[in-house]
């Protein structure tokens, strides 16, 4: 899963997809990629 941040608000949002726009301000085209978690497969933020 990646991590997205707004530019704008500085929000952010965990997701697969880039959102359209931000859930905090209602910005368009303001959510760049912040970083990529890595997964275990389990759902939990364990590193099994």
């Amino acid at each position: 899963m990646a991590v997205f941040k707004c530019e704008k608000c500085g929000a952010t949002k965990e997701g697969r997809c880039k959102p359209k726009k931000c859930p905090e301000c209602a910005e368009s085209g303001t959510m760049l990629k912040k970083e990529e978690k890595k997964s275990s497969g389990c759902g939990c933020a364990c590193k099994k």
